[in-house]
């Protein structure tokens, strides 16, 4: 009940605030940048539905914003060597995925905190990229790979964009997971109560490797979209996106503690920040301002998930 009505408050939210913007500004309600927009946070989403599964299993990656650089980097030297769109992409989310493992199989092993584990990976990863770019972005990729993140699917004066597609379509796949198989219920129940899923026999170490194993090639997905749509794998790419994404889950009602959240207020959160960047710009807002402005949204998600937490247990 309570997510329920989390979900509606964002959705009446999302309304008020394209109201105002709509009525100070003559270019917010306009395909172009309402698909500007939903083109913008599509990455970000991506990677903050990856991060919702970790969050929801109690955990936290801090690597995701390394790890899109790397699949879009590995993608891009793929396709440097002379591998075509689809092996490319291939390469990059399994790079991707190869960090997740690596995450999932350390806190379970050596018994970390996520915390840890995820900020040393982050540093390690985006050494790698690094290394592998030899500190230059690779441009003039080629146009089958860019098709990813620029291509318009028409619909006449509506073309919705490639990355938004791809957006929703995982969106879907990754709530039916939730709530249809019984993976979707264990990642539940291991933020809920971990001693009671290892009393019932479950191997939770093998779950919490796959949890952040499919943050990563989310995260993969997302990378490799970012690149596509910008034509250019840069070293730099991604820098601080770890904040955003994060911040997309928890104000979309993924719980810090654990257990709680679901894809759909992940994507409410993430056009939520969208659509207050978007506005910020449109109204001449400093950039400055706009950070601290975004700080104070995330302060306030994790108030009310801290209240709601409460709430639930009764105390």
């Amino acid at each position: 009940m309570l997510v329920r009505h989390l979900e509606t408050g964002l959705v009446a939210l999302l309304l008020v605030i394209g109201l105002v913007l709509s009525l100070r500004t003559n270019t917010f309600f306009t395909p172009v940048n309402l698909f500007n927009i939903l083109r913008s946070l599509s990455w970000i989403a991506v990677a903050a539905f990856g991060e919702a599964l970790v969050l929801i299993i109690g955990g936290i990656d801090l690597s995701v914003g390394a790890t899109m650089a790397l699949a879009g980097m590995v993608s891009a030297l793929a396709l440097q060597s002379g591998a075509d769109a689809v092996v490319a992409v291939g390469a990059g989310l399994l790079a991707a995925g190869l960090v997740g493992l690596i995450n999932g199989s350390v806190i379970s092993m050596v018994k970390l905190p996520p915390f840890i584990v995820t900020l040393t990976t982050m540093s390690m990863v985006r050494g790698l990229v690094f290394g592998l770019a030899r500190g230059w972005p690779l441009r003039d990729l080629p146009e089958g790979y860019r098709w990813l993140g620029q291509f318009d699917v028409g619909l006449g004066a509506w073309p919705i964009p490639m990355p938004v597609l791809i957006m929703l379509g995982l969106a879907l796949l990754v709530t039916l997971l939730l709530r249809q198989t019984v993976l979707g219920r264990y990642i539940y129940a291991l933020g809920r109560s971990e001693p009671a899923l290892v009393a019932s026999g479950v191997d939770v170490e093998l779950i919490r490797r796959v949890v952040y194993t499919l943050s990563s090639v989310l995260a993969g997905i997302g990378g490799i979209m970012m690149t596509a749509r910008l034509g250019v794998a840069a070293p730099t790419a991604a820098t601080g996106y770890e904040l955003d994404i994060i911040a997309a889950a928890i104000v979309g009602g993924v719980s810090l503690f654990g257990s709680q959240g679901n894809i759909l207020g992940v994507l409410l959160g993430a056009l939520l920040m969208q659509m207050l960047r978007s506005g910020a710009v449109l109204l001449g807002f400093p950039v400055y301002w706009q950070q601290a402005a975004m700080g104070l949204l995330i302060l306030a998600a994790i108030i009310v998930d801290r209240r709601r937490r409460h709430i639930v247990e009764g105390t």
